[in-house]
């Protein structure tokens, strides 16, 4: 009896040893993959309005060889994310953590080549005339005309969905970023997203399409704070795999939004 409560007592002694499973599960991953649950239930509602227009609508093909070599750099840029993403929970679970860090670093800068391509083509589109009439209107769109502006024009529903969804995964991407980077260097985060977050607020005019990022940035910034200073704590392996399920998730859903959204509605020319 002695021995087993000696044995009981060190298993509490360790932070995070000892946690009463749910169905087999931590009670972080639980949580995370009842909050994924929930927000595929967002992601398929977007999918599904997409899919109902395009079978209903006489719908544009507008993307044509530029913008699915472009759409298919950044889905290499998920798919190679998603491979450092398993490595860096290898490594937590190890219990080497600098490269755990390494590898969500790698992950954090495929992440945000991907928001940084994603930008310039919704910047290219944009400039050529794909804006939704009601909402997005940028300078340099007022005197586009061609194919794009057509588009806005006779079929708004296509960059009403386009628009919607993309811009959907990409805030989960940029969420996902500020996550691992608050996971690898917790407070030590904070100073660098607040200096990028003021650089492009003071350097990326309002037109520009990626002035829209900031807010997301500053939001972050702020949300990332409140965490970390009311429960700062040292983020260990199963804090790690829970955050590989998210970014998975953001992973996942892209492979439905890319043949959907731009190689079924390519015209190669």
């Amino acid at each position: 009896m002695a021995d087993a409560t000696l044995q009981h007592d060190a298993v509490h002694a360790v932070p995070g040893a000892y946690e009463a499973p749910l169905f087999g599960a931590y009670s972080k991953k639980v949580g995370m993959w009842l909050f994924l649950a929930s927000d595929s239930l967002t992601f398929g509602a977007l999918l599904f309005a997409f899919s109902y227009n395009r079978i209903y609508t006489a719908w544009p093909t507008p993307f044509h060889v530029q913008s699915i070599i472009n759409s298919t750099i950044m889905t290499a840029c998920l798919l190679s994310s998603s491979l450092t993403m398993v490595m860096a929970v290898f490594a937590a679970q190890r219990g080497d953590r600098t490269w755990t860090r390494y590898w969500l670093l790698a992950t954090m800068a495929f992440g945000t080549a991907f928001i940084v391509l994603h930008g310039m083509e919704w910047s290219k589109l944009i400039s050529e005339g794909l804006t939704i009439p009601w909402f997005l209107k940028l300078s340099s769109a007022g005197a586009a005309t061609g194919e794009m502006a057509e588009i806005s024009k006779n079929t708004p529903q296509f960059p009403a969905t386009f628009f919607g969804l993309t811009a959907m995964h990409m805030l989960h991407v940029t969420i996902g970023v500020i996550y691992l980077g608050v996971m690898a260097f917790r407070k030590w985060f904070l100073p660098v997203l607040g200096v990028i977050w003021i650089a492009g607020y003071l350097l990326i005019p309002s037109d520009n399409v990626f002035h829209y990022g900031i807010h997301a940035l500053g939001l972050g910034l702020v949300v990332a704070a409140i965490i970390l200073f009311l429960k700062p704590k040292d983020y260990d392996a199963q804090d790690v795999e829970v955050s590989g399920l998210y970014w998975h998730f953001v992973d996942l859903v892209w492979m439905f939004i890319f043949p959907l959204v731009y190689l079924l509605s390519t015209k190669i020319t």
